[in-house]
C-alpha cells in the first residue's frame, strides 16, 4: 500500500510518498513534491489541478491519501485556497482520503516513534509535515 502524506501550505500541496512492507518503511521518490494551485478562482484551473493530482496518484499507484487537517478558525486557520486544494483532493474517487488533525498526529507518533531522525530521510525540510502525516497513517495499517 502506497500512502501519500500531504501538508497544505498557502496555495500548494506538499507531498511525501511512503510505503510499508513487512514492517519496513520506504520513501518513494516522486517527480513532483510541491504542487501549487494557480488561479484558484477559475474552474478550469481547479479541474486541471485535480487531474494533475489524480494522474500522479495513478502513476505511483497511491491507494491512500492523508491530509494534515488545518483549523478553520483562529490564528493558524487555513486559507480559502488551501481548502479548495483539500476539496479537490477529497473528490478524487480513485484513492481513499483521510484528514488527520494535529492532536491525533502527535499521539500516533508518540505511540510509534520515528525509527530514524527526519534529517536522515533525505527529504527536504519543507516535507517534514507531509512525511509525518504519511508515517502516522502507515503505522495504523
Amino acid at each position: 500500500m502506497i500512502t501519500c502524506g500531504i501538508e497544505i501550505k498557502s496555495n500548494e500541496a506538499i507531498l511525501c510518498l511512503l510505503t510499508k512492507e513487512n514492517g519496513l518503511f520506504q520513501i518513494i521518490d516522486c517527480r513532483q513534491i510541491r504542487i501549487p494551485l494557480i488561479q484558484s478562482d477559475q474552474s478550469e484551473s481547479m479541474r486541471k489541478y485535480q487531474f494533475l493530482l489524480k494522474k500522479l496518484f495513478d502513476d505511483y499507484k497511491v491507494t491512500h491519501v492523508s491530509i494534515r487537517e488545518r483549523p478553520t478558525k483562529g490564528k493558524f486557520a487555513g486559507s480559502s485556497v488551501g481548502f479548495k486544494i483539500e476539496t479537490a483532493i477529497q473528490l478524487i474517487d480513485s484513492v481513499e482520503v483521510e484528514l488527520i488533525n494535529n492532536s491525533d498526529l502527535k499521539e500516533i507518533i508518540k505511540q510509534n516513534p520515528l525509527p530514524i531522525h527526519f534529517s536522515d530521510t533525505g527529504l527536504r525540510a519543507f516535507q517534514e509535515g507531509a512525511f509525518s502525516v504519511a508515517y502516522a497513517t502507515t503505522t495504523k495499517f
